[in-house]
């Protein structure tokens, strides 16, 4: 997998976790949920690609 790949795969998690930071703190539960699927959406991919390096190699 090519490194920008595995680099935006981590700024999805980070995103994420922005997001339900600044939703914890404004109190938008909304908000709190949209960072956690982003964050979620983000780990599950750079563990496929993990697992996809691991079985290239």
């Amino acid at each position: 997998m090519s490194i920008s790949k595995k680099i935006a795969h981590k700024a999805e998690a980070m995103k994420g976790d922005a997001k339900k930071t600044s939703g914890r703190a404004t109190g938008s539960r909304r908000l709190q949920a949209e960072g956690r699927a982003d964050q979620v959406k983000g780990n599950i991919k750079q563990a496929a690609t993990k697992i996809r390096d691991a079985f290239k190699h």
